[in-house]
C-alpha cells in the first residue's frame, strides 16, 4: 500500500497545478468560450488522465514504450497535435467576434484521448507509478503483492481524478477572468499568442529528451 497518502496528494497537486498543455488549453478555452462550454474539456482531462494512468500501470504503457517505433510515432503525433492546437489558439478571435467556421472547444472524448499524446501526461503517469505503486517489487512474486499493485494504482488514479478537477477549474477561472478584461481585439490576440507560445514551449523538453 502507499505509505504516505499525504505525499501522494502533494505530488498530484504539484503535477496538476503546474503549467502544462492541459492547463494552458483549458485557460485559453475558458477565455474564448467561457466556463460552461469549457466544462466538457475539463471533465475529459479529469477522467481521461486517471484512465490513462491506470492502463499504463497495468502494462499497456510498458508495451507501447517497449517498441521504439511506436514510442517515436506517439511523440511525433503528439508534437504535431500540440502545434495544431497552438495554431488554433493563436488564430482565434476575441469572444465578441464572429467565430471561425468549425471553431469550438474540445469535446469530452477529444480531451480524454489527448492525454495519450500529451508528453507531460506520460511523464506524470510513469513517475506516479514508479514512486507510489509500492507493490511493484513483488508483482511477480505472490498474489498478495500483485493485489497490492492494483490497490495502489487505483488510489493513485483516484487521487489524480479528485485533484485534477479543482486545479483545472482554477485555470479555467483564470482564463475566464482574463477574457473578461481583454476587451480589445489586439489585447485578446496578444493573450492568445502568449497561450499558443506556452504550448509550443511545452514541446521543448520532449525535443530535448529525444
Amino acid at each position: 500500500m502507499i505509505p504516505s497518502l499525504l505525499s501522494l496528494v502533494l505530488f498530484c497537486f504539484a503535477m496538476s497545478a503546474t503549467p502544462g498543455p492541459n492547463n494552458v488549453m483549458v485557460m485559453a478555452s475558458a477565455a474564448r468560450y467561457g466556463m460552461r462550454r469549457t466544462l466538457p474539456h475539463v471533465l475529459g482531462i479529469t477522467l481521461g488522465f486517471p484512465a490513462m494512468l491506470a492502463l499504463v500501470g497495468i502494462g499497456i504503457g510498458a508495451l507501447i514504450l517497449a517498441s521504439p517505433m511506436i514510442h517515436l510515432g506517439l511523440e511525433i503525433l503528439g508534437a504535431f497535435l500540440m502545434l495544431w492546437i497552438a495554431w488554433r489558439i493563436a488564430t482565434a478571435g476575441a469572444p465578441h467576434e464572429a467565430p471561425r467556421a468549425g471553431a469550438r472547444p474540445l469535446r469530452f472524448f477529444e480531451a480524454a484521448l489527448f492525454q495519450w499524446v500529451n508528453p507531460k501526461a506520460w511523464v506524470i503517469a510513469v513517475a506516479a507509478i514508479a514512486l507510489y505503486a509500492r507493490g511493484n517489487g513483488g508483482a511477480h512474486g505472490n498474489g498478495r503483492a500483485h493485489g497490492m499493485v492494483w490497490i495502489d494504482i487505483a488510489l493513485i488514479a483516484a487521487a489524480f481524478a479528485l485533484i485534477c478537477l479543482p486545479t483545472l477549474l482554477g485555470w479555467a477561472a483564470l482564463g475566464r477572468g482574463a477574457g473578461a478584461f481583454l476587451k480589445s481585439e489586439r489585447h485578446f490576440r496578444l493573450f492568445n499568442g502568449a497561450m499558443a507560445a506556452l504550448l509550443v514551449l511545452a514541446l521543448v523538453p520532449l525535443a530535448w529528451g529525444g
